[in-house]
């Protein structure tokens, strides 16, 4: 029986109208989800002084949603190998804009951090799925630009949360930010109806006419024999081990992914928490202190539309390392004191190589696995990252409780970022090296591999 080559056709498509609405509806979930992510931040001042948290309660507090985070992408990575990626990034936006709303009702801390442990699970569980889903449905040659694009919106939705927390915290209270996390749960309908399915899952379900569907609107110039097979050579059966991960030469670059993620997530959440804080004991007032939340996290925008087109054109680890490198200069140099327009300038810098870096990482991480183990991939690499999550808001309490200068905060926040960018160099040196075994991960594709053009 004539059988067709599903990735081969995915790789070479041409960009249609089926790859944006996939790209914004999962640039549009992750918009609220980064939102969410940075909420604690942009009320951490008013929680301080409300609930007389001292720093490290306060970072401490911070640290129950990044907790949730590390579980939910340990548990829904994996999990939606086998219900399917629609169903896994469905759940997990519920979970998080239900938990978010009722942390407005929270009036201890206690019940504040239970709902938002609870809230952290579905953030944890929604990034894996949507990247896994946009890197599956993307032609090859414009993979890591759609998926960063894609992740912006994460960046974005830290800019509405810094926008919003600049006019509604002085007028309607913290507990606001928090009920406006209800509104886009009227999008599910929308969400349910044209979020696509994985094609990968479809086929290891045996739904080989919704596949040849969805296939059709991915690649609507090819025509499609109606007795051919659809084959995907990565297919398997679910059922993933987490050993698969470490097999076929990946050890070492999971091991130097992991890291990396380690690392990345510890400098953006200690930033995303803590720089508000941090600039408000500087003697800035709470307006200009979100104003440099909202600098960060446009930096973020920046930074990782530019570093998936660069990554498109030359090797994407290479501008990993690159952005890690730049990042930690910028974030050393944020404790000196600077002209302000020179100071928004590294605060951008920073968001740019920090929050860009990390949609970067997930993009290399989704081409480094094969397509029947990428959620699982990239939800155990997101997992471990929220490691790093949970320590950066950790960090910064410690600091704060310390009274460190201002200096010495941020570089200490700027040293994660260059054991990350040795991490990615020796991943690359690593997979450049011969390899004697036959049909080894080739992680690293070249621009002219890739079908980009210089």
């Amino acid at each position: 029986m004539k059988t067709i080559e599903v990735n081969q056709i995915i790789d070479n498509a041409r960009f249609t109208k089926f790859h944006w609405m996939v790209m914004w509806l999962c640039a549009l979930l992750l918009v609220f989800d980064g939102y969410d992510l940075f909420i604690y931040g942009a009320v951490l001042p008013v929680l301080m002084k409300e609930w007389g948290l001292t720093p490290v309660q306060a970072g401490a507090l911070g640290s129950y949603a990044l907790f949730g985070m590390m579980f939910g992408a340990f548990i829904f990575g994996p999990l939606a190998d086998r219900i399917g990626r629609k169903k896994g990034v469905a759940i997990s936006f519920v979970l998080f804009s239900i938990s978010t709303f009722l942390s407005g009702f929270a009036t201890t801390p206690t019940e504040f951090g239970i709902f938002r442990f609870i809230a952290g699970l579905g953030c944890g569980g929604l990034m894996p799925n949507a990247v896994a889903l946009m890197n599956e449905y993307a032609p090859k040659r414009l993979r890591s630009t759609l998926v960063a694009i894609m992740f912006s919106g994460y960046s974005l939705g830290g800019v509405l949360c810094a926008g919003l927390g600049i006019y509604m915290l002085p007028r309607y209270g913290w507990q606001s930010m928090f009920f406006a996390a209800a509104v886009p749960l009227v999008l599910l309908p929308l969400i349910l109806w044209k979020l696509p399915e994985s094609i990968g899952f479809l086929l290891r379900q045996g739904q080989h006419a919704k596949a040849r569907e969805m296939l059709a609107q991915v690649a609507p110039d090819v025509r499609l024999d109606a007795n051919a097979q659809l084959v995907q050579a990565e297919a398997k059966g679910a059922g993933v081990p987490v050993l698969d991960l470490f097999r076929q030469e990946r050890f070492m670059g999971t091991f130097m992914i992991w890291l990396s993620f380690f690392c990345c997530l510890l400098m953006v959440y200690a930033l995303g928490s803590w720089l508000p804080k941090l600039m408000a004991n500087a003697g800035y007032s709470l307006g200009s202190s979100l104003s440099f939340l909202l600098a960060l996290n446009f930096g973020g925008v920046v930074g990782a539309i530019a570093g998936g087109w660069l990554g498109d054109r030359f090797s994407l680890p290479k501008v990993v390392v690159a952005f890690f490198a730049v990042g930690t200069v910028a974030i050393a140099l944020l404790g000196f004191n600077s002209p302000m327009p020179i100071l928004y300038l590294l605060i951008a810098i920073a968001g740019a190589t920090t929050i860009g870096t990390q949609i970067l990482l997930y993009a290399n991480t989704a081409q480094f696995y094969p397509q029947a183990i990428r959620s699982t991939g990239l939800g155990w690499a997101s997992g471990i990252g929220r490691t790093g999550a949970i320590v950066g808001p950790l960090l910064g309490g410690w600091l704060m409780a310390a009274a460190l200068p201002l200096q010495l905060n941020f570089l200490v926040f700027a040293v994660p970022g260059l054991v990350a960018a040795l991490a990615m160099g020796f991943f690359i040196l690593w997979y450049r090296r011969p390899r004697a075994e036959a049909g080894a991960v080739a992680p690293i594709p070249s621009p002219a591999a890739s079908g980009v053009a210089r």
